[in-house]
């Protein structure tokens, strides 16, 4: 079974997924809608039947591939969803960068195919795992991309005291500290003068965001270590994110960051790879100048 999940619908996208469907069926793959985007899908104007799934829990057993329609942003909330099941996510970009969403519009049909075949590569990518002294992030405390700590309704800095395996590693004057794995290297990260890392490279990436210090920058840290927070500032409530979700905390909240013991399955077709997306997506390497 094909498990279908979005977020929002772009009426300019309906005759691709009317087309993805029509694939589907052509080729023998059953497929379930999560209920809350086939009532989107219909509001739209797809008015077809489909058989629906609530919670995926329901369908868990027989879900062979997860369809993620939209950007990166649905990836990340896919995940959320099917929780450590590692189940391939294979993400088709209806959005704008794709970066992990790879997959074109124009490449629903060789995706299907590949999937049909059972002829699709999997890459794994590495989680983080949030643990903290008071309840945060209770339903799903995990991140493929980064977790932060950040100012909040506040215009001074923050000092995040950082600790390594309970070793004091600094203490960092910024607006704020990214925690990213290898996959959230080339996000938030990168735009804060982080490192591009490969995914398979079992580092974390420490990232202050507009430190006062400027000898402070980036540090890469092995992924088998744990990483310990207490922040502290001005003001008394902060943010603390994981991927695209937040909560607020304050300077009781002990944080601690380690490598999660599951993993997040991206689905990608045989010609496609992190290299190829970097030149692809962020015109790694080439001349700009003409």
């Amino acid at each position: 079974m094909i498990a279908i999940f979005g977020k929002t619908v772009n009426p300019a996208n309906l005759p691709y997924i009317e087309e993805m469907l029509r694939l589907l069926r052509q080729y023998g793959l059953k497929y379930a809608i999560d209920e809350n985007y086939a009532k989107l899908l219909h509001e739209s104007g797809l008015k077809e039947h489909h058989e629906t799934y609530w919670h995926f829990d329901d369908i868990r057993e027989q879900t062979e591939v997860l369809f993620s329609l939209g950007g990166d942003g649905t990836i990340l909330e896919a995940i959320t969803t099917i929780h450590n099941t590692e189940t391939p996510i294979l993400g088709i970009n209806f959005g704008r960068l794709g970066f992990l969403a790879n997959i074109g519009k124009d490449q629903i049909q060789e995706a299907i195919d590949v999937v049909a075949k059972g002829k699709y590569l999997i890459d794994k990518r590495s989680l983080l795992e949030l643990h903290s002294n008071m309840p945060i992030f209770q339903d799903f405390p995990y991140a493929l991309n980064e977790m932060t700590v950040q100012r909040k309704d506040q215009s001074s800095m923050i000092t995040v005291h950082t600790y390594l395996n309970g070793e004091l590693l600094n203490d960092y004057w910024a607006d704020g500290l990214i925690i990213s794995t290898p996959t959230g290297s080339t996000g938030y990260s990168l735009s804060c003068g982080g490192p591009i890392i490969y995914p398979t490279s079992g580092n974390f990436v420490l990232t202050p965001i507009a430190p006062h210090n400027l000898n402070v920058r980036p540090i890469i840290v092995s992924d088998d270590v744990v990483l310990s927070f207490e922040v502290t500032g001005r003001g008394n409530s902060f943010l603390c994110t994981l991927d695209s979700r937040f909560e607020s905390i304050d300077s009781s909240f002990e944080l601690a960051v380690k490598k999660a013991s599951f993993g997040a399955c991206l689905v990608r077709l045989t010609d496609m790879n992190f290299i190829s997306s970097l030149k692809n997506k962020l015109s790694w390497g080439k001349d700009l100048r003409n």
